[in-house]
């Protein structure tokens, strides 16, 4: 039994690539069946977001040493 993957015959690489293709359908039918689904009618609507009251800053007058 050879473990290198350069020396392997025909029907090896078609299993891998049998197996690689099988994993990626199924990794894309998960992502495709788990997205949200929310019946929107693909309208889309704005958030507003309104100000607050004024804030004011002032200075403490302390110096900060670095």
């Amino acid at each position: 039994m050879n473990h290198s993957i350069y020396s392997a015959d025909r029907t090896t690489h078609l299993k891998i690539v049998v197996v690689a293709l099988v994993a990626g359908i199924l990794v894309a039918g998960f992502g495709i069946t788990t997205r949200n689904s929310a019946p929107d009618d693909g309208v889309q609507t704005a958030r507003v977001i309104k100000a607050g009251k004024p804030v004011v800053v002032t200075s403490s007058g302390t110096s900060v040493i670095r």
